[in-house]
């Protein structure tokens, strides 16, 4: 199979960019009813998006518990990588492992040429070598796709409207009477805008998953052992420990298998369920036979 640009990926990824500009404005006015003034929220947000940008992949790293890996550590996954990423003509990312049970891996990074993909060592014990060459290069085709940086920008709305709903007192609205209501409303607003990107987040983050399965079955040309993957890890979660699910439920919206919880997770996952990916998967395998 030939690598095609997913137009329909790339035309999401620029409407839900889009809508996530026209909600920053309204944020940031419900933000200016507050005592930190415009100046002050220009500087918060700037810094904050700053540092998502250019960090975000060490915090998704620490918070999973990963390391960076060398060659000598890991020769066969190196060798992996190298190999797909040279049938997806993409430069070789950082690889790093987390010491986690949890069978999962993902792929971070504001650029193909500063991405890192890491793989958890539940993973590596769970898969045989062609699960584990879909798996990665199913988080190849997320960086081949550029959706990952698109992804850690969308996803900093989301948290700073979060944390503006959650710590909102700190806005200094218990001060003065008069203040207190604009605050609130300041609140409220935030936690609109939170909801919103939310909802613009997963659902560009469930056909992002799609993209990236096809693409894993365009590199390798063998959608099935990313099927097989997929069906492996989804029924090895149910024996990781809750510690660990909660851990790294975080995440979610990063990883190949998500972390569900109950009706409630299911219905707000971050990717597309199992069963609809491995019968497209299938639907891709069949396509390729009759060539």
């Amino acid at each position: 199979m030939e690598w095609k640009p997913d137009w329909g990926l790339r035309a999401r990824m620029a409407i839900t960019m889009l809508l996530l500009g026209l909600l920053y404005v309204v944020f940031i006015a419900a933000l200016s009813l507050t005592d930190l003034g415009m100046g002050g929220i220009v500087v918060v947000m700037g810094l904050f998006m700053l540092g998502q940008f250019f960090f975000s992949d060490k915090l998704a790293l620490r918070s999973m518990g990963a390391r960076e890996v060398d060659r000598q550590e890991y020769p066969e996954l190196h060798a992996t990588v190298e190999r797909l990423c040279q049938q997806a003509d993409l430069p070789k990312p950082t690889v790093a492992v987390s010491d986690m049970d949890v069978p999962n891996a993902f792929a971070a990074g504001r650029s193909q040429k500063s991405a890192t993909v890491c793989v958890t060592r539940g993973l590596l014990r769970s898969l045989d070598d062609e699960e584990l060459e879909g798996v990665l290069a199913h988080e190849l085709a997320h960086v081949k796709n550029r959706d990952v940086m698109v992804m850690t920008i969308a996803s900093f709305l989301s948290t700073l409207a979060f944390m503006v709903v959650r710590f909102g007192f700190l806005f200094g609205g218990g001060r003065q009477r008069q203040g207190g209501g604009q605050v609130l409303v300041a609140i409220g607003v935030s936690f609109a805008v939170w909801i919103l990107s939310f909802v613009l987040i997963r659902t560009l983050s469930r056909y992002r998953e799609y993209a990236a399965d096809r693409g894993a079955a365009a590199i390798t040309g063998n959608p099935s052992a990313l099927a097989s993957a997929l069906m492996t890890i989804d029924g090895s979660m149910d024996r990781v420990p809750q510690e660990d699910l909660r851990e790294t439920a975080e995440m979610n919206a990063f990883f190949v298998i998500p972390i569900r919880s109950g009706f409630i997770g299911k219905l707000f996952s971050t990717h597309p369920s199992t069963e609809n990916r491995v019968d497209r998967l299938r639907e891709l395998e069949r396509e390729i036979e009759t060539q």
